[in-house]
């Protein structure tokens, strides 16, 4: 298959695109800055050619197109699976703490940054075998999960990912796509931290065999890498 994956500097991002080349799968990975990435370019670099880096910041409508443009110049038959991995934390805190522009920011990265690439990429992912469409969320971005209040930016931010989500599931079914959102669980990396129960490889396994196990039915729905659904 053909896996596009943004956000493959660091942690789940660069581990899916780890395990898919270990699969013999080929990959394009996005990432603001390719040239600080260099676990990825050396990934890369070994990889015999089935590794292409891309400079994408999904907030930046201009480089997302060409990242569209140098897709298609680069495999002109299409993605069969678009990984919209790409996120930040934010500030957390209470009310007395929010940042407004923090929370543009954040929003700008985890909502709008998936529909842009969604948008722009949707051609070649019509043109795949697959014509699936995955989204990384998390349990809290969940309303009915909310218990402990605060993290506004990080919570609405991805609460308003999975509403899109929804939205693109109904929206694209009739040509065939099919598309959800995936709480990775709370894992080892510089966001979750080195105390998080579950290690990157781990999740990465889960959730590339939920992305495997995506159909029609379970489109538009919010799970965990282990297959179980979330309430929204």
């Amino acid at each position: 298959m053909r896996i596009v994956i943004t956000g493959t500097n660091r942690g789940i991002g660069l581990e899916l695109t780890k395990q898919y080349l270990a699969r013999g799968d080929t990959v394009d990975a996005a990432v603001r800055f390719p040239s600080q990435a260099t676990a990825l370019k050396a990934l890369e670099a070994s990889a015999n050619g089935r590794l292409r880096v891309h400079a994408c910041d999904v907030t930046n409508d201009t480089q997302v197109h060409a990242f569209s443009h140098a897709l298609e110049r680069a495999d002109p038959s299409g993605v069969d699976l678009l990984i919209n991995n790409a996120g930040v934390m934010g500030k957390t805190g209470d009310l007395e703490a929010l940042d407004l522009a923090d929370l543009h920011a954040v929003m700008d990265v985890n909502a709008l940054g998936p529909l842009r690439v969604t948008k722009a990429l949707l051609p070649l992912v019509l043109a795949g075998r697959r014509k699936a469409i995955v989204h990384m969320t998390s349990r809290m971005g969940s309303i009915d999960d909310n218990r402990s209040g605060g993290y506004y930016a990080y919570r609405m931010s991805k609460a308003a990912l999975n509403m899109a989500c929804r939205s693109l599931a109904v929206d694209l079914s009739d040509r065939g796509v099919v598309t959800a959102v995936f709480h990775p669980g709370w894992v080892q990396t510089d966001m979750g931290g080195l105390h998080a129960p579950t290690p990157v490889d781990t999740s990465a396994r889960g959730l590339m065999r939920q992305f495997d196990a995506l159909t029609p039915q379970k489109s538009g729905r919010f799970w965990d890498f282990e297959g179980n659904e979330i309430a929204w």
